[in-house]
C-alpha cells in the first residue's frame, strides 16, 4: 500500500525582549540558576502581572509577515496543568481569541515548485521553568530563570506531506522572524524549538490518522530525521498488524529513534478559563498600520528582488536571503565589486560560506569584510589576479593580514599579462617538452592541460588563465 505523511507544525518561538511577558525580570540566557525569576514569575500571592507591551508589537508583526488577520481584541486564559518547573500551577496563554488569525508561508519544493502552508494561529504565552536531571542523583533541579519568557506559539495546518518539506518551512519561518526582528533564532539556546504532530493515512484517502507528538525538537536536522524515523515506525506498525497510538514522543538522536513519553488518549483538559488579572488586549488599525510602515523587506520580497536586480538564479538567492545579515553583507560586497554580481554570489556562496561553516561562525563574525570580498572580486574582474591566486588572498584576509591591494603588493601576486611575457615562456615550456608537443599534434588532445600546468608551475600561478590558453593553442598549432 502506497501512504501519505501528515505533519503539522507547532513552533514556539522565544520573542526578543529584553524583559518578561508579564514581569520585569531579564529574559537573559546563561545567568545562574533562579537568579532571573521575579515574584510575579514564581507565582507568590498578592502579586499581578503586567504585560509587555513589546511582546503584542511583536505578535503584530509576525501577523502582517505572515498575510493573516491581527484580532482587534484577544484574550489571555490560565492553561491549569501541575508540573514541577510550572511554579504558578497554570501557564498564562491565549486559547479561544489568539492575537494571530490564519496568514500562510510559501516553501520552494525540490523540483522548483511551490507550495503554500496554511498558519492555523499564532498566539502569545508565558514559557515553563526547566527541570534538570543531570547534575543530581536520584533528584531533579528546577531552574526558574525561563519562567515567564515571552513565546508566540505558530501553529501550522496539517498541510505539510515530508520531513523535508517540514524542515523547508521552518527555515522560511526561521528566517522570517529574525528579518522582523522578534526573535534571535538561536535554536541552541532554545529560542526556536518545534513540536510535529506525525500521522499517516492510505494515499488518497482524505480522514486523517492517528497522530503522535514529537517534542522540543531544537535543529533542523534533528526535525527531518525524527520525522522520517516516526513515519517509518508508523507504516511498519501498521503494515504488521497493529495501530498507531495517539501519545508524545521523544526524539533520541544519539540512537535516531522516537520513543514514547507519556499516552495522550484524548486532548487533555487544561481547564482554561479568562485569566482574572489580565485584561483582553485591544489593537486599533491605526496601531497596525503604523507597524506596517516600520516592517523591513521580508525574505521572500528580498529573494524576488535579489533574482530580478542581480540577475541570480534560485539557489543563489535563497542562499544569500537566509539571513537578513548574508544580504546585507552580499549588497555591500557587490557595490565594492563593482556590480559584479555573479561573481560575489559566488564567492560569498563558496569560499566565503565553506570557511565559517569550518570555523563555525555566523556572517556577522566573519573577519573578511564585506567591502575587502568585493575589492577580491574586482581584482579578479579586472585580470589584476587569477581566480586561483585569489583564493591565497583570501586566506590572507581571513587571517587579518592586510588588504587586498596590500596583500597582492607585498606578496608580488599581481598577474601576468604582458603578452609578449607570456609567449616567451610558452616558447620556453613548448621547447623543453618536445615529446609532448609531438604526442599532442598527433591527438593526444589531453595532453594541454600539461602544458598549461607547467607554464603556471613555472610562473608561480601568476598568468592570465585566457591568455595562456589562447597562446598555447596558437602555438600548438
Amino acid at each position: 500500500m502506497e501512504w501519505e505523511t501528515v505533519i503539522g507544525l507547532e513552533v514556539h518561538v522565544q520573542l526578543a525582549t529584553q524583559s518578561k511577558i508579564f514581569s520585569g525580570a531579564s529574559t537573559a540566557f546563561g545567568a545562574e540558576p533562579n537568579t532571573q525569576a521575579c515574584a510575579i514569575d514564581l507565582g507568590f500571592p498578592g502579586v499581578l502581572p503586567v504585560l509587555n507591551a513589546e511582546v503584542v508589537t511583536m505578535a503584530i508583526k509576525l501577523g502582517l509577515g505572515i498575510q493573516a488577520e491581527i484580532a482587534k481584541q484577544s484574550v489571555f486564559a490560565r492553561k491549569n496543568y501541575f508540573y514541577p518547573d510550572l511554579p504558578k500551577g497554570y501557564q498564562i496563554s491565549q486559547h479561544t481569541i489568539p492575537i494571530v488569525k490564519g496568514g500562510h508561508l510559501d516553501i520552494s519544493l525540490e523540483d522548483g515548485s511551490t507550495k503554500r502552508i496554511r498558519i492555523t494561529r499564532a498566539h502569545l504565552e508565558e514559557d515553563a521553568g526547566k527541570s534538570l536531571h543531570e547534575d543530581f542523583h536520584g533528584m531533579s533541579g528546577i531552574d526558574l530563570n525561563r519562567a515567564g519568557t515571552p513565546l508566540l506559539e505558530i501553529v501550522s495546518e496539517p498541510d505539510i506531506r515530508s520531513a523535508k518539506e517540514a524542515v523547508a518551512y521552518l527555515k522560511n519561518l526561521h528566517s522570517l522572524v529574525r528579518y522582523l526582528g522578534i526573535c534571535d533564532g538561536n535554536m541552541q539556546e532554545g529560542s526556536f524549538r518545534c513540536d510535529a504532530n506525525v500521522s499517516i493515512r492510505p494515499q488518497g484517502d482524505l480522514h486523517f490518522g492517528t497522530r503522535t507528538e514529537l517534542k522540543n525538537i531544537n535543529s533542523f536536522r534533528y526535525v527531518e530525521r525524527a520525522i522520517q524515523y516516526e513515519v517509518e515506525r508508523q507504516i511498519a506498525l501498521v503494515e504488521s498488524g497493529g495501530k498507531v497510538k495517539q501519545e508524545t514522543r521523544l526524539f533520541d538522536p544519539a540512537k535516531n529513534e522516537t520513543r514514547a513519553m507519556r499516552s495522550k488518549e484524548e486532548a487533555d483538559d487544561y481547564r482554561y478559563f479568562p485569566d482574572p488579572d489580565l485584561l483582553p488586549v485591544r489593537i486599533t488599525e491605526k496601531q497596525i498600520e503604523e507597524i506596517r510602515q516600520h516592517l523591513p523587506e521580508l525574505p521572500q520580497q528580498k529573494h524576488q528582488r535579489f533574482m530580478e536586480q542581480y540577475g541570480l538564479n534560485t539557489y543563489d538567492a535563497t542562499v544569500l536571503v537566509s539571513s537578513g545579515a548574508l544580504a546585507d553583507y552580499f549588497e555591500a560586497a557587490v557595490i565594492a565589486s563593482g556590480n559584479q554580481t555573479k561573481l560575489t554570489a559566488n564567492w560569498v556562496t563558496g569560499e566565503l560560506s565553506a570557511a565559517l561553516n569550518k570555523f563555525d561562525m555566523e556572517i556577522t563574525q566573519s573577519p573578511v569584510i564585506a567591502t575587502e570580498l568585493g575589492k577580491l572580486v574586482l581584482r579578479i574582474a579586472d585580470n589584476t589576479i587569477s581566480g586561483k591566486i585569489a583564493k591565497t588572498i583570501f586566506e590572507s584576509l581571513w587571517n587579518q593580514q592586510g588588504t587586498v591591494d596590500d596583500i597582492i603588493e607585498k606578496q608580488g601576486l599581481k598577474q601576468v599579462t604582458d603578452s609578449a611575457a607570456i609567449e616567451a615562456l610558452v616558447d620556453k615550456i613548448l621547447a623543453a617538452n618536445p615529446d609532448q608537443v609531438a604526442d599532442y599534434r598527433s591527438g593526444k588532445d589531453k595532453l594541454f592541460g600539461f602544458f598549461v600546468g607547467q607554464a603556471m608551475k613555472e610562473s608561480g600561478g601568476k598568468i592570465n588563465p585566457q591568455q595562456l590558453n589562447e597562446l598555447l593553442k596558437k602555438k600548438l598549432q
